[in-house]
C-alpha cells in the first residue's frame, strides 16, 4: 500500500522530465503491440524503433468508429493469434463507456497487460494515499454507505464478459463470506449485485440507516447518483422507517436474494432506531441532513466536475459542513491524471497528467469556434498555460492516437507534467449548434431567474428541420408551486421571461446563427416529474451500466427525444412570446 511520501516521491521523480517518460511509455507501447493488425497498414515500412514524429505523422488520429468493426471482431471471438487486431495481449473483457447521449454505450476492449496493470495500479495507489492522508483510518467507525451497482456483466457471441469498468474489481468478489473483510460497502453483496437500481438504492439506505454509527463517509462514482440517492430519501423515508421498524424491507423489493439478505441484515424490528430517524426526518430540513443521520461521518466523495458541477450546490445543501471530495481524472480508456487537491469545488479541480498512465496529445481546441484547430497535436512540451485542448491518447490496451472527447484547459505546471482542468465534453460534430459548457451556463442563470428548482435539463438539436431547432427539455422539483394549475398562467409568463435569459446565455455560435436566420426559435419544454429517470431506465435496458451513468446534457437520439416530447406537459416557442 502507497503511503502518501511515496507518492509524493513518485510524482516528483515521474513530472520532473515529463516528456522523457512520455517517450518511454510510447517506445514501451509501440514495440509490445508492432505486430497488430491496426498499426500494421501504417508502420510496417518504417525502421524500429518507431519514434514519436514518425508514429504522429504515420498514424492518423482515430475515433471509436474507426474501431467498431474490429471491436465486433473480437466481441464476436473472431480472433487470429498470429495477427492480433488491436493487441498482442490477451482479451479479458468489455468495458461499457459511461456516455448516454445515444442509446447504446461504446465496447472498450479491456487487454491483459502487464504494462497497463502496472500504470493503472500506481495511479490508483496514488489517489489512495491521498485520500487516506485527508481521512485516516478508523478501526471502529469503518463502513461506507456506497452506492454501487455492479450490474449483471453480459456476455458477447464470442463469450467475453462485458461490464461497467467500475464493475470489474468486483466480479471476482462474489463470495458472501469474504464480502464484508474486502471492501468497506455497508451493504450486503447481494443489494449491489441486484437488478432494479431503484431498489438497490433503496436497500443501500436501508441497510446504512441500520448501522448509522459505523458509517465513515458516503460514496458514489458520480454526483448524479449521490443526489438521485438523496432524493430517495427525501420521499421514501416514512417507508425507511416503517420497514426499520417491522425489520422487513418493503414489498416492492421484488430481487428474492436482495430481500432476504437485507433482512438478515436489519436484525429484527428496530424500534427505537426507527424513532430516532423518523424525529429527524419529520422536521423536513434537509440541509446537512446526512450528519444528522450519519453521526461518524466525515465526508462525501464523488466526481463533481464537467456535467457533474450542476449537482455540486445540492450536494452541499445535503452534506452541511461534511467534506466533499472529487475524484480523480479516470476514463475507461486509461487513467489520465490524479487529483492532488481533493477538497477543491469543481470550478477549482486540477489534475496532474500522469507522464507514465498513456502517451498523451493534444488538439488546440478552439472554444468561440467550438471545433479543434487543425489536425496538428502537441505534446506535454508543446501545450500552453490558457489553451484549451482535445485530449488523445495512444494506451497500452490497443487505442492509438485515440480522441478521448475531452476538452481540458491547462492551467498550469507541476514541475513538467501539464496541470490541466476538465471543461467540456467535445461536440461531436462542427454543426452543433451549443456546446455541453453553453448549456449549462446558460441553465445556470436561468436557475437564479425561476422561483422553482430544477432537477434536471437536457438538449436536442434537430438539423433535419429548415432552419434547425434547438430544443430545451426542463424537469422542475416534483410538487413545485410552479406547475400548479390555478397558477399555470403566472408560471408561464415567467417562465418566458426566464427563457429570454436562457436564450441569451446559449454561447457566440448559437447567437451568431440565431442573427443569420440559421436556427428556428428555440422550443422550451417542461417535462412531467421522473422523466429523467425514465432515460436512465431506457438507458440501463439498453447495456448502460447504472453505476457509470451520467445524465446527458446533449442528447443525440430520436428515441430518447420522442420520449422526453411525450413527458412534456407545457412547450414554449420563444419566437411567438417575442412577437
Amino acid at each position: 500500500m502507497m503511503t502518501y511520501d511515496e507518492l509524493d516521491r513518485n510524482l516528483e521523480d515521474l513530472t520532473k522530465n515529463a516528456a522523457h517518460h512520455q517517450l518511454q511509455t510510447l517506445h514501451s507501447i509501440l514495440q509490445h503491440q508492432a505486430s497488430v493488425g491496426y498499426l500494421q497498414p501504417y508502420l510496417s515500412a518504417c525502421h524500429a524503433p518507431v519514434d514519436a514524429a514518425t508514429f504522429r505523422s504515420q498514424v492518423p488520429l482515430s475515433s471509436y468508429d474507426d474501431y467498431f468493426h474490429l471491436i465486433n471482431q473480437l466481441a464476436n471471438g473472431d480472433i487470429d493469434h498470429h495477427q492480433p487486431l488491436l493487441s498482442a495481449d490477451p482479451l479479458l473483457c468489455f468495458f461499457y463507456s459511461s456516455g448516454t447521449s445515444t442509446m447504446k454505450p461504446k465496447l472498450i476492449p479491456y487487454f491483459d497487460s502487464a504494462l497497463s496493470r502496472a500504470a493503472s495500479y500506481n495511479a490508483h495507489q496514488g489517489s489512495a494515499a491521498i485520500f487516506r492522508k485527508l481521512v485516516p483510518p478508523r478501526p471502529e467507525v469503518n463502513k461506507i454507505l456506497w452506492f454501487l451497482y455492479a450490474d449483471d456483466a453480459t456476455t458477447t457471441r464470442g463469450g467475453f464478459k462485458v461490464m461497467a469498468a467500475s464493475t470489474y474489481p468486483l466480479q471476482g468478489n462474489k463470495s458472501r463470506s469474504n464480502w464484508s473483510q474486502t471492501l468497506p460497502c455497508i451493504s450486503p453483496r447481494e443489494v449491489v449485485f441486484g437488478t432494479n437500481i431503484e431498489q438497490q438504492m433503496y436497500c443501500h439506505l436501508l441497510c446504512a440507516l441500520r448501522s448509522f454509527d459505523i458509517i465513515d463517509g458516503i460514496r458514489a462514482a458520480y454526483a448524479a447518483g449521490l443526489i438521485r440517492a438523496f432524493s430517495l430519501l427525501e420521499s421514501k423515508w416514512e417507508k425507511l422507517c416503517d420497514d426499520l421498524e417491522s425489520g422487513f424491507p418493503s414489498l416492492e423489493i421484488a430481487d428474492a436474494a436482495m430481500k432476504e439478505s437485507v433482512v438478515e441484515f436489519l436484525g429484527g424490528p428496530q424500534v427505537d432506531l426507527s424513532r430516532r430517524i423518523r424525529e429527524i426526518c419529520a422536521e423536513s430540513n434537509w440541509g446537512g441532513i446526512l450528519s444528522k443521520l450519519w453521526p461518524n461521518v466525515r465526508y462525501v466523495k464523488s466526481v463533481t466536475t464537467g456535467s457533474m458541477k450542476q449537482y455540486y450546490s445540492k450536494l452541499k445543501y445535503y452534506a452541511g459542513d461534511l467534506m466533499i471530495l472529487g475524484g480523480d481524472y479516470f476514463a475507461s480508456e486509461c487513467c489520465l491524471g490524479i487529483n492532488l487537491d481533493i477538497q477543491q469545488p469543481p470550478e477549482s479541480t486540477r489534475f496532474v497528467m500522469l507522464p507514465t498512465a498513456a502517451y498523451f496529445e493534444f488538439l488546440p481546441f478552439d472554444l468561440n469556434e467550438s471545433s479543434v484547430v487543425g489536425e496538428e497535436t502537441v505534446d506535454f512540451s508543446g501545450v500552453k498555460e490558457g489553451k484549451m485542448y482535445e485530449v488523445a491518447v495512444t494506451t497500452y490496451r490497443g487505442l492509438y492516437r485515440y480522441r478521448l472527447g475531452d476538452i481540458v484547459r491547462v492551467v498550469g505546471f507541476h514541475n513538467s507534467s501539464p496541470l490541466v482542468e476538465f471543461v467540456m465534453r467535445a461536440p461531436k460534430t462542427g454543426y452543433e449548434i451549443i456546446t455541453e459548457k453553453d448549456l449549462m451556463s446558460a441553465m445556470e442563470s436561468f436557475q437564479h431567474s425561476m422561483a422553482a428548482e430544477v432537477v434536471e435539463f437536457a438538449s436536442f438539436s434537430d438539423f433535419e428541420l429548415s432552419p434547425k431547432q434547438l430544443k430545451v427539455f426542463i424537469e422542475f422539483r416534483e410538487g413545485c408551486d410552479f406547475l400548479q394549475e390555478e397558477k399555470l398562467q403566472g408560471s408561464v409568463e415567467a417562465l418566458q421571461r426566464c427563457c429570454s435569459s436562457l436564450e441569451n446565455g446559449l454561447g457566440e455560435i448559437y447567437k451568431v446563427q440565431k442573427d443569420r436566420g440559421e436556427i428556428g426559435p428555440l422550443l422550451v419544454s417542461v417535462v412531467r416529474s421522473g422523466s429523467f429517470d425514465g432515460i436512465l431506465q431506457m438507458a440501463i435496458k439498453n447495456g448502460a451500466p447504472a453505476g457509470q451513468y451520467k445524465p446527458p446534457k446533449i442528447i443525440r437520439n430520436r428515441e430518447i427525444v420522442g420520449f422526453m416530447e411525450e413527458s412534456a406537459v407545457l412547450t414554449i416557442n420563444l419566437d411567438s412570446f417575442h412577437g
